[in-house]
């Protein structure tokens, strides 16, 4: 009975001083294992009387019912005081600010894409977008540009063969819009898209390029109607002081054709270097659409009209943003992607 009560003492001070999960779970060996002294406390049996042997083998087992029990409680008690360690380590004050993600700036080119499809949207336009390759007969011929016409030469095209080639415009999307709509009017629609062309590049001029064409077909759409639309535009991208003017020009899918000019919005026409002491800055061709393109497209030009017009987006996100050189737009440099946060 004194070895019992002694090896309850001991192993209950131990259990109580334990700190630790593996720890506890040595002494549980230790102590309640097959070849523990709790176990062995047994091989006394032998040296008991009849009488003896019930009540020590009652105690043993007391105190093995004891002990698990201690053991069960403290590492109940070593649980609880774990959670609470790694709740105080972990907890987040919810009076603090909260860390932002470094969030990535939309391209200048893109945001004034968006801003001018949201015009144009707002204007009742559908935007369309098509194919980077077409064939030869929707992006030249179809435009009123037959394989012998001079205008030809100045696309410097990029054929992958003979019939096939990235687009030099986005005209060949209206060229399928047109075809695909016939004969129903009215058709108002932008293409947006990237076009390119056998091009060296520097600050001015690129192989690839973003373009916007607008087309617009009906009963008597007239110029006016082109100029009243442009001049719309122009002011909501570079003020509502903003004045356009026409020039004469030559395109083969417009007659007449117009070079549109947009008065400076930086010396608000009184000549700066940005408009070269002109007044004036041009921004992009339009005209009243060729009979020719009409026809081609099954419509007759006798009962309907319509204008179109096609915008570079690079030269309008260089005006806008006074941005000097278009390579900008394309060698990926974070610091000149930061200065975009929003439309202006």
């Amino acid at each position: 009975m004194e070895q019992i009560e002694q090896l309850q003492k001991e192993a209950l001070e131990k259990i109580r001083d334990c700190q630790q999960g593996s720890a506890l779970n040595e002494l549980r060996v230790y102590y309640l294992g097959k070849k523990g002294p709790v176990q062995g406390l047994m091989k006394n049996m032998k040296s008991l009387s009849s009488e003896e042997k019930p009540i020590f083998g009652q105690k043993v087992n007391q105190l093995k019912q004891e002990l698990s029990q201690a053991i069960e409680e403290k590492r109940q008690e070593l649980a609880q005081k774990e959670m609470l360690a790694k709740i105080e380590n972990e907890k987040i004050d919810i009076t603090l600010p909260g860390r932002k993600p470094h969030l990535a700036n939309l391209h200048p080119l893109n945001l004034v894409t968006q801003e001018l499809e949201d015009l144009f949207i707002g204007l009742g336009y559908q935007v369309i977008e098509g194919n980077d390759i077409v064939s030869d007969e929707y992006c030249f011929e179809r435009a009123n540009i037959p394989k012998d016409h001079p205008a030809r030469d100045m696309q410097d095209s990029l054929y992958i063969d003979p019939n096939w080639l990235l687009r030099t415009h986005t005209t060949a999307i209206q060229m399928k819009v047109l075809e695909e709509s016939a004969p129903s009017l009215p058709i108002k629609v932008v293409c947006p898209g990237k076009v390119y062309r056998r091009d060296d590049d520097d600050a001015t001029h690129s192989h690839q390029f973003m373009q916007m064409e607008g087309l617009v077909i009906g009963e008597n759409v007239t110029l006016s109607d082109l100029k009243g639309t442009l001049e719309f535009m122009a002011r909501k991208l570079f003020g509502q002081d903003r004045e356009i003017r026409f020039r004469p020009s030559f395109f083969p899918f417009t007659e007449p054709s117009v070079e549109v000019d947009v008065s400076c919005h930086i010396c608000n026409g009184k000549g700066c270097p940005t408009c070269k002491g002109t007044g004036w800055i041009e921004i992009l061709g339009a005209g009243e659409v060729h009979p020719n393109v009409l026809k081609m497209a099954g419509y007759d030009p006798e009962k309907c009209s319509g204008f179109a017009f096609g915008v570079g987006i690079e030269r309008v996100a260089m005006l806008k943003y006074g941005i000097d050189d278009i390579r900008h737009f394309y060698t990926n440099d974070m610091r000149f992607m930061d200065e975009f946060k929003r439309f202006e």
